[in-house]
């Protein structure tokens, strides 16, 4: 290994940006849908590696060389992590093909300048020995905060996401949420790095490798509890698979009568339809029409489902005319009326609004979902309530990703709710991972809050899952299909939830601080 360690070190010029770029590249195999989170010790001993080569004659080339390094490994992940995305540019490819170099290529070279600055961060802090991993997980976990955050932030494919995608190493998640694991994630997978040393460090590696079995441990132990279920109440999830070019004023009718049909569709020999099911959720923007201005679609609704109260995702608006505000929203209908509705508060960007609208319009571009002037941000959070239901979290799509603003809006309530609900249409991305990359990331925020989650996406993955993550009932991705469950009981509030932002924060000073611990000499 010390052979390996000295090669790269040496590598220069396009050896040393491949070398990046490939580990970037594997690295990925550690996210969704592949879960070998294994393959993130490439990239994290690479790393170690490639910034021990860093050195120059100056300061400033040094630190140039280790971001130049960091940014092509972080190319290679996101590259391979996102490729996916070229999907969503081919649904309209008449509109939106010769965009799909941008986001293919450009958005993960954007996201590279992250990494860049990880490397970077850590260089500043670099030394020798065992200090150089608690340097390298500081200045990634800082970069990657930074992402999270900057330009309203896109943390899809964090590095947490390494355990947070292991169900049993994910439970962390509880005590430091998702930049907890980033931090972990760093520190522990890049400790084999130190068996590349002259002098291999083979008590830190040890150590590390302890921990990560600390991790399973209390992983396995946490999942040995049950959190019950909350009585009278039965779950009903439908995803209609609906393709995107159906969703046409022209098929308004059509869609509905399919939602009202799986609504009410026998799932076992045992049951006879919606009469057997409290609470029926529709998955994110289900119509192609304004459904709170539709008294007749609403009325039949209401004759439809009979008792049972509906959650579904609906385009909202308010004003007429060139004074009108579109909503992408979350309204509970109950008795045909629309009883509450939540206004999706973080938008997608490019998606459901353009940033610099005036200047990008003048050019051509348009955002993918076709709202004059794209949609609106809701004004403030809200719990909905429903007959039947304690207070439900309501999250629309892309919300699902942002760990720090769910715990922000959940401290902000007076009650804690005691179901998380995530609509979503992940119809864009097709057969790809970006779902399962999506499920992931939703599912996590369960773990982090010990809340459960139903989520009801139109081409899967749909799910009831309970406070700990674990999938009470689910339907794949790209099937027309209906579910049942119960609803799982909540937990007591986490460690991460009364106190999202000080178990990360100690974890990070603390591997800040190990950066500059240095052995004594003897």
């Amino acid at each position: 290994m010390v052979s390996i360690a000295q090669r790269i070190l040496l590598a220069d010029f396009w050896p040393r940006r491949l070398i990046a770029f490939g580990g970037g590249a594997f690295g990925a195999l550690a996210l969704p849908p592949f879960g070998f989170f294994p393959a993130f010790f490439v990239p994290m001993v690479l790393a170690v590696w490639l910034i021990d080569g860093s050195g120059a004659e100056t300061a400033w080339a040094s630190l140039r060389r280790a971001a130049g390094a960091g940014w092509w490994m972080g190319f290679g992940y996101f590259i391979a992590g996102l490729c996916w995305l070229g999907a969503a540019f081919l649904v309209e490819a008449e509109r939106f093909a010769w965009a799909l170099p941008l986001g293919v290529v450009g958005l993960p070279a954007g996201l590279a300048l992250f990494t860049a600055l990880g490397f970077g961060l850590s260089r500043l802090m670099w030394s020798s020995g065992a200090a150089r991993i608690s340097a390298l997980a500081a200045g990634l976990t800082a970069a990657e905060w930074l992402r999270g955050h900057v330009l309203t932030g896109f943390p899809w494919n964090d590095f947490g996401m390494v355990l947070g995608g292991n169900l049993i190493l994910a439970q962390t998640a509880s005590i430091c949420g998702l930049y907890g694991l980033t931090l972990l994630s760093a520190l522990l997978f890049a400790a084999p790095a130190l068996l590349g040393d002259v002098r291999p460090n083979r008590r830190f590696v040890g150590a590390s490798a302890l921990a990560l079995a600390g991790l399973a441990v209390f992983g396995l132990w946490r999942l040995q509890q049950t959190p019950g279920e909350v009585q009278n109440v039965r779950l009903r999830i439908v995803q209609p698979n609906v393709p995107l070019d159906q969703f046409r004023a022209d098929r308004g009718d059509d869609l509905l009568e399919l939602y009202l049909s799986l609504s009410d569709r026998a799932t076992s020999p045992r049951t006879s339809g919606v009469s057997d099911v409290t609470h029926v959720i529709w998955p994110e923007s289900a119509f192609p029409f304004i459904l709170s201005r539709d008294p007749a679609a609403l009325a039949l609704i209401g004759a439809r489902l009979q008792k049972a109260v509906l959650f579904t995702g609906a385009a909202r608006v308010e004003g007429v005319g060139r004074q009108a505000s579109y909503f992408n929203a979350v309204e509970v209908i109950a008795g045909g009326e629309v009883r509450e509705t939540y206004d999706k508060m973080h938008l997608a960007p490019f998606g459901e609004y353009l940033p610099f609208a005036h200047w990008l319009a003048q050019a051509g571009i348009t955002q993918f979902v076709a709202i004059p002037g794209g949609f609106e941000s809701g004004a403030s959070t809200r719990l909905l309530n429903a007959p039947g239901l304690p207070p439900v979290f309501p999250m629309v799509c892309y919300e699902s990703i942002f760990p720090d603003e769910i715990a922000d809006r959940l401290q902000a309530e007076a009650v804690r709710p005691g179901l998380m609900l995530n609509v979503t249409n992940d119809g864009w991305f097709g057969a790809t991972p970006g779902p399962y990359q999506h499920f992931a990331q939703a599912r996590l925020r369960t773990i982090e809050q010990g809340l459960p989650m139903a989520r009801a996406a139109n081409t899967g993955i749909s799910a009831i899952i309970d406070p700990f993550g674990r999938i009470v009932a689910s339907a794949p991705l790209g099937v027309e299909a209906v579910i049942d469950g119960n609803l799982p009981g909540s937990l007591p509030p986490t460690l991460f939830s009364r106190h999202s932002r000080t178990f990360p924060m100690i974890l990070w000073i603390l591997a800040f601080i190990g950066a500059y611990i240095r052995p004594r000499s003897i």
